[in-house]
């Protein structure tokens, strides 16, 4: 098993050269605009996990993921050429869902917010149904009767 922090810098230096290595050198023109967003490295340094977005609509990322598949032995052969350890790590390419996720949450946020408003404009007109103040606030307490 290999240090955590190795593992890290690792999976770090392996973002930096697949980004590079994809503005530089790839030409391929199915490759839309990607952004390497994180790189995870197992605790082998066997493997490593490249998570990507892509700008566009669906066939721009179906054709993006195809072009990041045909570049992966171009990509790993140059990890392993700028990060000199001793076995490469194989590269498996995964389309990151953080901005779906976060889509998704700002949905739910516009929906909570105009149902807050539905809830504020309908309070606006209302009134108690019964006393504004149900608490007794004048006129003693229990046990002051008693006395």
């Amino acid at each position: 098993m290999t240090d955590t922090a190795r593992a890290r810098k690792l999976a770090d230096r392996i973002q930096v050269v697949v980004a590079e290595t994809l503005e530089r050198r790839i030409k391929d023109p199915r490759l839309g605009f990607v952004t390497i967003t994180d790189t995870r490295v197992t605790g082998d340094l066997r493997e490593a996990t490249v998570f990507y977005t892509v700008y566009g609509d669906e066939t721009e990322q179906a054709a993006t993921a195809a072009a990041l598949e045909s570049a992966k032995g171009i990509l790993r052969s140059e990890v392993g050429r700028q990060t000199g350890v001793r076995f490469t790590p194989s590269l498996t390419f995964v389309a990151d869902a953080v901005p779906d996720n976060a889509r998704h949450i700002d949905e739910l946020l516009d929906r909570a917010r105009m149902s807050d408003a539905q809830v504020r404009t309908a309070a606006a007109g209302a009134s108690y149904a019964g006393e504004a103040d149900p608490y007794r606030s004048s006129g003693g307490d229990a046990d002051d009767e008693d006395a």
